[in-house]
C-alpha cells in the first residue's frame, strides 16, 4: 500500500515544552495533473483548484483566525504586509486591518456579487482564501492596486513593505509597484501562482502582470520576477500550515506549496517536461473505498446571514473504489434551517476528476446562532464522515446614505473621504468614474475599503473624477451619496484657480452666473451665521434673500464671494 507522503513537519515552542504537527495530503488528491505537461498540465491544475468551497465575504474574519495566526501566540495576526501587532478578537472584525486580496479584485473586475449571496463566473476568486490575507490599513491603503515589482525609490517604506517607482523593466506599464519583504516573497509568487492558473480563464482588465492572450496567462516580466521571489524564498512553515487550514476550509489546497517545483513546469526550467507522481505506486492493491475530498476537519461556515435571506455553499465530493451510491444529510441541533440539494450522490459522479458538487443551503427563519452536521455515509466506506456546518442569523440593517466629503487632492493624488457610517458595517464600496476632456467616461469601476478614505493616484490633466460612497452590511448597500466631483484644479498645486463665477445683485435676490454646476453652495450673514445651505446651483439660477450682506462659499472654488443685497 502506498504510504501517504508527509509534507510538513512543523516544530514549534510552546511554553517549555515543543510540540510537532504534521499535515498530510489525501492519498490521490493530485492524481489528475500527473503525466501531463505545458498547457495541458495547467488546464488539469486550474480544473483541480476551481473546484472548492467558496466561503462568504462576511465569514472571513472567522477563517482568518485559523489562516493567519502565529504560531507563538494563536491571538496574534500573522501580517505580512506591516510589523506592527493586532491581534484576533473571536471571528470580529480586527480594527486597524483589512481583508486583502492580494492579487488586486480590480484586476479582473472584483465581482461582487458572492457578497449578495449569489454567485457569478467571476465570482469565486472574490472570497478564494488562498489570496486573502489579514493586512495592515495603512500599507493596504498605500498598496492599492499597484502589481508586484522592486522598487527603486520608494514613497511608502512601514519598515516592512515599500511601494513605489519600479526597477528598469518591471510594472508592465504601471508607475507605482508594491514590493513585500524579502521573507514572504516567495508567498507572494507562490500565490499569484495559484491565482494566474485557477482563473486562467477570467478577462483581466488590468494587465500589468497578467495577459488573455496567452495559456500562460502572466507576462514574461512577471514571470521571471516570480520565479526569482521563489527560489529565493522556499516554501516556509507558515505557507504549508495556512495551506493546510485552507484545506479544511475550502477543500483545495495550493498545489504549488504542496510542490514548490511545480511552477518549473509550466513558467521555469522544466517548462514542457511531464510532470510525474514524485512517489508513484504502480500496483495499487489498497481498493479500500475512501473519500478524497472533503477532507477530515472540514468545517462549512456560513457566517453572518441577514434574517429572509438564503445562501449556498458547495462542496466537493470526490471519491475512490465506492461500492455503491453515497448517502448525504444534515443532521442534529438546528438542521431545519438547512437542506442539501440531494440526498443520494451517484458513485459514478463521485468518483470523476471533477467530483459531486452538492450545495447546502442556509434559510433561517429566526434571529440566532444555527449549527448542524452534514453527514456522509454508505459507498462501502468504513464508518461516516461528518463535518460541522455554522452560522448566524441577524435582523436586516437599515442603512442610510453615507455623506461624501470633498476629495483632499495633492497633484495626481487624491484621497475620496466620506463620513461614517451611524450603525456597524462590513465594509463601503467607493463608486469611481474618470472622464475624460471631451466628457466622454474612460473608465468606471468599484473599490472596497473597511476605512473611512480609499487613495487614488491616477488624476491626469484635463480629466474629471467623481465617486459616491456606499456602506454594505450582511449584503445589503445604503442608497448612494451625494457625488464628489475632483478634478486637476481643485488640489493644492494650484487652490488659487477657481472655475469662473459671478453671484449678481437684485432687488430680494441674486442671480448666479458659473461655467459649470457649483456643489455645495452656503451662504453667511455678515455676522457669520449660515443662512442657507444648497446642494447643487445652476447657471442662471436665482436666489431669494432679503436686504443685507452676504458671504457665498462652495466646494468648488477657493475663494469666498461678498456680496450686498438690496
Amino acid at each position: 500500500m502506498k504510504k501517504t507522503r508527509i509534507l510538513m513537519m512543523l516544530a514549534m515552542a510552546l511554553l517549555a515544552g515543543t510540540l510537532s504537527l504534521r499535515a498530510e495530503i489525501p492519498e490521490d488528491y493530485y492524481a489528475e495533473i500527473y503525466g501531463k505537461s505545458g498547457q495541458a498540465l495547467k488546464n488539469a491544475i486550474s480544473a483541480l483548484c476551481k473546484r472548492h468551497t467558496v466561503v462568504t465575504y462576511g465569514s472571513l474574519w472567522y477563517h482568518f483566525p485559523h489562516t493567519d495566526c502565529r504560531f507563538e501566540d494563536p491571538n496574534l495576526v500573522w501580517d505580512m504586509y506591516s510589523n506592527r501587532t493586532y491581534k484576533f478578537r473571536g471571528s470580529s472584525a480586527v480594527s486597524g486591518m483589512n481583508r486583502e486580496h492580494s492579487l488586486p479584485k480590480s484586476w479582473w473586475g472584483g465581482d461582487y456579487s458572492i457578497i449578495y449571496g449569489t454567485s457569478s463566473q467571476n465570482s469565486d476568486a472574490y472570497t478564494d482564501l488562498n489570496h486573502l490575507y489579514p493586512s495592515d490599513g495603512e500599507a493596504n491603503m498605500a498598496k492599492s492596486n499597484y502589481p508586484l515589482g522592486e522598487v527603486s525609490k520608494a514613497s511608502f517604506n512601514n519598515g516592512s513593505c515599500l511601494v513605489g517607482t519600479p526597477v528598469t523593466g518591471q510594472g508592465g506599464g504601471a508607475a507605482t509597484v508594491f514590493e513585500p519583504n524579502d521573507e514572504y516573497k516567495g508567498d507572494f509568487a507562490r500565490t499569484y501562482f495559484y491565482m494566474a492558473t485557477t482563473y486562467q480563464d477570467y478577462t483581466w482588465k488590468y494587465k500589468y502582470m497578467l495577459n488573455n492572450s496567452s495559456w500562460l496567462t502572466l507576462n514574461q516580466w512577471s514571470i521571471n520576477l516570480l520565479l526569482k521571489w521563489a527560489r529565493q524564498d522556499p516554501v516556509s512553515d507558515k505557507e504549508l500550515a495556512r495551506n493546510e487550514a485552507v484545506y479544511k476550509i475550502q477543500n483545495n489546497r495550493n498545489p504549488f506549496i504542496d510542490n514548490p517545483d511545480l511552477m518549473e513546469y509550466i513558467w521555469g526550467d522544466k517548462a514542457n517536461e511531464v510532470f510525474n507522481d514524485p512517489d508513484p505506486d504502480p500496483d495499487d492493491p489498497d481498493k479500500t473505498p475512501r473519500l478524497i475530498t472533503p477532507s477530515p476537519g472540514t468545517s462549512i461556515e456560513f457566517g453572518e446571514v441577514a434574517l429572509g435571506r438564503t445562501l449556498t455553499a458547495k462542496v466537493y465530493i470526490k471519491a475512490k473504489h465506492l461500492t455503491q451510491d453515497l448517502s448525504v444529510t444534515v443532521y442534529k441541533d438546528d438542521s431545519k434551517s438547512f437542506k442539501v440539494s440531494v440526498t443520494t450522490v451517484p458513485r459514478s459522479s463521485a468518483m470523476t476528476a471533477e467530483g459531486y458538487p452538492l450545495e447546502i443551503s442556509y434559510s433561517p427563519k429566526m434571529i440566532g446562532n444555527h449549527t448542524c452536521r452534514l453527514l456522509i455515509s454508505d459507498g462501502g466506506l468504513t464508518g461516516s464522515f461528518a463535518a460541522e456546518i455554522n452560522a448566524s442569523c441577524l435582523p436586516a440593517p437599515a442603512l442610510m446614505p453615507v455623506v461624501a466629503l470633498d476629495a483632499v487632492v495633492e497633484g495626481n493624488n487624491y484621497t475620496a473621504r466620506w463620513e461614517p457610517a451611524n450603525v456597524n458595517v462590513d465594509f463601503y464600496m467607493v463608486t469611481r468614474t474618470v472622464y475624460g476632456p471631451d466628457n466622454g467616461i474612460i473608465s468606471s469601476d468599484e473599490f472596497n475599503t473597511e476605512e473611512t478614505t480609499y487613495t487614488f493616484n491616477d488624476l491626469e490633466a484635463g480629466q474629471t473624477h467623481t465617486y459616491f460612497v456606499q456602506s454594505s452590511r450582511l449584503g445589503y448597500l445604503s442608497p448612494t451619496s451625494n457625488v464628489i466631483t475632483v478634478n486637476a484644479t481643485n488640489g493644492i498645486d494650484d487652490i488659487t484657480s477657481d472655475k469662473p463665477v459671478a453671484f449678481l445683485a437684485m432687488e430680494g435676490a441674486v442671480v448666479v452666473k458659473c461655467s459649470e454646476p457649483l456643489k455645495d453652495v452656503r451662504i453667511y450673514n455678515i455676522n457669520g451665521q449660515l443662512v442657507k445651505v444648497l446642494g447643487t446651483v445652476e447657471n442662471d439660477d436665482i436666489i431669494a434673500l432679503p436686504g443685507g450682506i452676504y458671504i457665498f462659499v462652495t466646494s468648488s472654488n477657493s475663494h469666498p464671494s461678498k456680496l450686498i443685497i438690496k
